[in-house]
């Protein structure tokens, strides 16, 4: 799985990083995304699917790999 995030889309409201925290952050300047990894670990997955799902601003795109 490889993780893509569009920081131009988002909305900064973090739920993102409340369901994967190891996968994402937050700027500390204006709260976008910030992707810590690209290729997140086995036990990380579901929860960055979910994130992809949650986004409001669908700035967080997966692909299978």
């Amino acid at each position: 799985m490889k993780i893509s995030v569009d920081t131009e889309k988002c909305v900064a409201s973090g739920q993102c990083v409340l369901l994967a925290p190891e996968t994402f952050d937050q700027n500390e300047e204006d709260g976008t995304v910030v992707l810590l990894a690209e290729e997140p670990p086995a036990g990380e997955r579901d929860a960055a699917r979910q994130a992809e799902l949650t986004c409001p601003a669908a700035a967080i795109r997966l692909a299978e790999a």
